[in-house]
């Protein structure tokens, strides 16, 4: 296990680990997964794997209150977000410590269930399913432990060997969860954590000769250049990038239900997730009744510090963006949708007091972008481009053909929404959308064994459920010759010496 000198007693500071820092870490998961015997994590069983994921699952059980104060240190996240995204953790490695054990079921040649039916009685054809190799993990700011336990989990479970590389702006969370693996005994080499910059650390961890796989979470142009390291040495890469995904609301849906939901798709997690449903689609028949709502209610939303007493046990409350980069961005991108015509209906800038004064705060917004198709309106740069923040951008349809032509008007297909009473029409839109992960009358909901991942440049592959592990695992065919009869392929010819 390699800890970058991290500082434990001030949390300020993390050294920007170099090429040969990164070379160290993956030498060290090269040696762990190499190695012969029991010092091999890639030779160990399942159930032997999944005895590690449980104890990290139980740790992180235990420590849940602790660990959800970091994480709301780490990335301003409100403190009851923390809690639940924190459940999640423990409840991921647990997961895929039961698809450990079950891969043992599965494995020539001691398995049974390994047997694939041929047509041909001569062969028998059995499966394996090895680990890829060292995985490099990259993973983003918004849900810091939450994406290592979707990136690591499956891996160790496969018996792949890790380097993970925690974003700049919140790595927290990720070096305490080292401390409790080198707790719970986990092997030398097997996961290791290197912390620092996407320039420096990140470009020499996926750009590593002896790394076997890369999965990433975060942009699409950091996206695109992991993909293209990984094109170069053929090397597999898991790629879950950004997202505008569209929320559909018809006429017949309940406006206070559907108001709640317009809101937990947008705001939730200070408006920082990529499948946060930021642009909202309103039939034109209920707009004037639905929006005036949407605005009375996101007014009331409570702004203010997660870490605060009076807001340790609130929900939906909003904390401060993760960085004064992203502060500048956000607040830069309202202001250019508004001098294209954008009509900001609540927000749209910091909010002011002392309060505020101190952290990277912004009230919800909602800015109306227009009405009517697709093709006969220029579109506004916030309808258009991710924000990453609580800004809910709004445009009006007056059909169902053209609610879906506006939703899937997009280069994003990370998820979609569809809030109706009328189910045979909501499964009839949801189909029609091109997207990853679709929701009927909700939105946000994620489980850990359900695929996730997108379409378009939303993303290649798919993390979470039986999916999440067999992207770690390399399928092999072991095929037996069983006959006792001659292959047969020439005829022998007798001949005389």
């Amino acid at each position: 296990m390699i800890l970058q000198h991290f500082c434990f007693v001030c949390w300020k500071q993390c050294t920007n680990a170099t090429a040969d820092e990164v070379d160290a870490a993956v030498k060290a998961a090269r040696k762990a997964f190499d190695a012969e015997g029991a010092d091999s994590w890639a030779e160990t069983t399942g159930k032997q794997r999944s005895k590690y994921l449980r104890a990290l699952s139980d740790k992180i059980a235990a420590n849940k209150p602790a660990l959800s104060k970091l994480e709301t240190l780490n990335c301003g996240k409100p403190l009851s977000e923390a809690e639940w995204a924190l459940a999640d953790v423990s409840g991921c490695f647990n997961y895929y410590a039961g698809l450990a054990e079950e891969l043992d079921s599965k494995q020539a040649p001691a398995s049974p269930g390994s047997d694939i039916k041929i047509a041909d009685a001569r062969f028998t054809i059995q499966m394996r399913y090895e680990p890829i190799g060292v995985a490099a993990c990259v993973i983003p700011w918004n849900y810091p432990l939450l994406m290592l336990a979707w990136k690591v989990a499956p891996a160790l479970a496969a018996g792949c060997t890790v380097v993970l590389k925690p974003s700049e702006l919140t790595p927290l969370t990720a070096m305490q969860l080292a401390q409790y693996c080198i707790e719970i005994g986990l092997p030398a080499g097997v996961l290791n954590i290197i912390t620092g910059t996407g320039a420096i650390t990140g470009n020499a961890l996926i750009n590593h000769p002896q790394i076997d796989k890369i999965a990433f979470t975060g942009s699409v142009p950091t996206g695109l250049t992991v993909a293209m390291a990984g094109a170069k040495q053929l090397k597999p890469a898991t790629l879950e990038l950004g997202g505008k995904s569209p929320i559909i609301v018809f006429d017949d849906v309940d406006i206070e239900k559907a108001v709640e939901w317009i809101m937990f798709g947008c705001f939730w997690t200070n408006g920082q997730i990529c499948s946060a449903t930021s642009r909202l689609l309103v039939s034109e028949s209920i707009s004037g009744k639905l929006l005036p709502r949407l605005v009375a209610e996101t007014q009331k939303i409570v702004i203010g510090n997660p870490n605060a007493p009076e807001n340790a046990e609130r929900t939906g409350m909003l904390g401060p963006v993760v960085s004064l980069g992203q502060h500048t961005k956000i607040l830069g991108m309202i202001d250019q949708s508004v001098k294209e015509g954008g009509k900001v209906l609540t927000g749209g800038k910091k909010p002011s007091g002392k309060l505020y004064e101190g952290g990277y705060y912004i009230e919800p917004t909602i800015i109306q972008c227009g009405t009517g198709d697709v093709k006969q309106q220029k579109p506004n740069s916030i309808w258009t481009n991710e924000v990453f923040g609580p800004v809910l951008a709004v445009r009006i349809f007056s059909n169902e053909a053209e609610a879906v032509a506006m939703a899937n008007d997009s280069e994003f297909g990370l998820a979609g929404a569809v809030l109706s009473t009328d189910l045979a029409r909501a499964q009839r839109v949801v189909k029609r959308l091109r997207c990853g992960i679709a929701w009927i009358n909700c939105s946000q909901p994620a489980f850990v064994e359900a695929p996730w991942g997108g379409q378009k440049k939303s993303g290649v592959g798919r993390e979470l459920g039986p999916w999440g592990l067999n992207a770690y695992l390399q399928p092999k065919q072991i095929t037996s010759y069983i006959s006792q009869d001659p292959w047969a392929w020439y005829i022998k010819k007798d001949s005389k010496l």
